[in-house]
């Protein structure tokens, strides 16, 4: 059998056209390595066990046990579990519709579809019974409001678990660019700081200005005195930090790095989470970095951020680049997780020490789903590599010879890979092994070229 190699192009029987591609792929390979050993290859972007800075971990400690709050264990579990399991409120166009099928099944039920059959009885009571049960199947939202009090059992619970999250996902920028040096911060729904703490633990003094808004003035309060080590009389740990309670709409100041992490799925509605998000795009110089809860409802809050953006016809446009995905998608292309039924989320975990509330730390995981969008100037430039990057999307499971991958690949689709020495090559094998759920793998083109030659 003869096939066509797609390196030199000369017509080769199968066994050669094999060798002479296999004989490309480890130099390939080793370009993309960039001489960096296996365990550390350009993919990985995974932190190992995150613990709070020191500073940040005795500041909240002393925070928490002046304030000597009643059964703040208790009650900061409770509030992390509340906020885990908390969906978005349904939006009225939904609710509209619910109630419209619903009259069409009591119509039903009644045995009289004929609208001059309908007398006011009826209607009343058709109209009665599609209102309690809309009453008694939609979910109601609960607003929070942070006090003081609430803002110390947030801290409790929260606190160690969202500097993870936000630090995991700045990190994939730190990785990929590391000539990237940021000089400014916006983070809106700022909270206690985490998204201030995590950038400056990656970029230290390179950041010359923190611009930190929160709709509570009680937990920019308690941020402040988490700066200054527990007190309010110290200098801030941290210099050039700014408070603000409303959201800064003028496009004339943009920031190298904006930061919303799980501030979205605090806003009531579709239209608010929508102009917020367009607030942020103008306002980023850069990179844009959201984070949620990595549930169905905090993956779905993402994706329509990301659809916003990326399809945002604004009648003036004060940044004329192109708004580019950075992470976790290598692609732009509809996500195949939410067209994929029963949607499953796409969200990563890290693992992280907890706040210690007692005598010892606990090693907790954070789920968390998170979504990076760049300014780019022009179109795309062409790609000259031979590969492209999947995103490792669940578990890695490493068997003898073998390991199973999950991807999101570069074409938009969801593909099982199981990769071995033999069919992918030593390099790509060992990358594989040594990754994990989050971090990216390299596809290599000469692979794919073989796979389709063996099947012509």
């Amino acid at each position: 059998m003869y096939v066509k190699c797609s390196r030199c192009h000369f017509a080769l029987c199968l066994r050669e056209a094999q060798r002479c591609q296999s004989s490309a792929a480890p130099l390939e390979q080793a370009d993309f390595l960039k001489g960096a050993p296996h365990r550390n290859h350009p993919g990985v972007t995974n932190l190992k066990t995150v613990r709070l800075p020191e500073q940040l971990q005795v500041a909240a400690q002393s925070v928490l046990q002046r304030a000597d709050v009643k059964s703040l264990t208790e009650r900061a579990h409770k509030l992390s579990n509340f906020l885990w399991s908390r969906k978005r409120a349904i939006e009225t166009s939904q609710l509209r519709e619910k109630a419209t099928l619903l009259e069409g099944t009591f119509l039903e039920q009644e045995g009289d579809i004929h609208k001059d059959g309908i007398d006011h009885k009826l209607a009343a009571r058709i109209k009665n019974r599609v209102l309690s049960e809309l009453r008694r199947t939609t979910y109601r939202r609960t607003p929070l409001r942070y006090n003081e009090e609430l803002g110390l059992v947030y801290m409790a619970a929260r606190l160690a678990g969202g500097y993870a999250a936000v630090l995991r996902a700045l990190n994939e920028i730190k990785k990929r660019e590391p000539l990237f040096v940021p000089y400014s911060l916006m983070d809106f729904g700022s909270g206690l700081g985490t998204g201030t703490w995590a950038s400056h633990s990656l970029w230290g003094d390179s950041l010359k200005e923190y611009v930190c808004v929160d709709s509570s003035g009680d937990m920019n309060t308690l941020a402040e005195q988490l700066l200054r080590g527990g007190s309010e009389m110290d200098n801030p740990v941290i210099q050039q930090v700014y408070f603000r309670q409303f959201l800064p709409v003028s496009p004339k100041v943009q920031f190298d790095l904006v930061v919303a992490a799980f501030s979205l799925s605090e806003l009531a509605n579709l239209n608010e989470r929508l102009n917020v998000i367009f607030t942020l795009w103008r306002k980023t110089n850069s990179h844009l970095v959201l984070v949620e809860n990595g549930t169905k409802d905090g993956h779905q809050i993402l994706m329509e951020a990301r659809d916003a953006i990326l399809n945002s016809e604004e009648e003036v446009q004060h940044d004329l680049r192109r708004p580019s995905i950075f992470a976790p998608c290598t692609h732009e292309l509809p996500c195949p997780k939410m067209i994929k039924r029963p949607v499953v989320p796409c969200n990563f975990t890290q693992f992280y020490y907890s706040l210690p509330l007692s005598q010892s730390q606990e090693r907790q995981q954070e789920k968390f789903s998170f979504l990076i969008i760049s300014r780019s100037d022009g179109e795309k430039a062409q790609e000259t590599e031979h590969w492209d990057m999947a995103r490792l999307i669940a578990q890695v499971r490493r068997r003898p010879r073998h390991v199973q991958c999950q991807l999101c690949c570069a074409n938009g689709e969801l593909k099982q890979l199981a990769v071995t020495a033999r069919h992918h090559g030593k390099d790509m094998y060992r990358c594989a092994r040594n990754s994990d759920w989050g971090d990216l793998l390299p596809i290599f083109h000469a692979e794919e070229s073989t796979e389709n030659d063996e099947t012509q």
